[in-house]
């Protein structure tokens, strides 16, 4: 049975958006502890209002880069892969361990380590840029990538492509 992409998409937009807001209500929340009365310097070693400002323009930035993110994901429209094909963006690539276990991933742009669960599944989101995913990249079923996990190699076979 196919993994319907689009609630996968949507499952992974609804996590980072309410990431995203949730960021940038913690954003909102340091700030204003940055800038109330009671965070005024007692000295000129008292850094705390400095440090709250600093963190919140940290949050700040991160809920933009979330807001990114969701835009990002949104915008893919992932195409219907046979199984026989190379694995590109938009894939979802089931892989089978060496040690028996399963594991299933979807190649993306962005959101890169999100998880969600579809059909029951547990899909995990891979970017070119990391590890398995660039060692995915070009792979079709019955390949055997090695990557590092967990601090060891791990070699996985691709089982299915879709």
């Amino acid at each position: 049975m196919r993994l319907d992409k689009d609630a996968l998409l949507a499952a992974l937009v609804a996590q980072v958006d309410a990431e995203a807001e949730t960021m940038k209500r913690a954003a909102l929340a340091t700030r204003e502890a940055a800038t109330h009365e009671e965070a005024k310097p007692e000295n000129d070693k008292d850094t705390r209002s400095v440090e709250a400002a600093y963190l919140a323009g940290a949050q700040a930035e991160r809920a933009r880069e979330l807001e990114s993110a969701a835009v990002a994901l949104r915008a893919m429209r992932p195409r219907a892969f046979q199984d026989e094909d190379p694995v590109a963006l938009g894939a979802v690539v089931h892989l089978a361990g060496e040690d028996e276990s399963e594991l299933v991933c979807f190649l993306a742009s962005v959101g890169g380590g999100l998880k969600a669960r579809v059909a029951g599944r547990e899909v995990i989101v891979v970017t070119p840029r990391s590890p398995m995913g660039s060692a995915l990249v070009g792979q079709r079923s019955g390949d055997v990538v090695e990557v590092e996990r967990g601090g060891r190699p791990r070699e996985y076979t691709v089982t299915r492509v879709e």
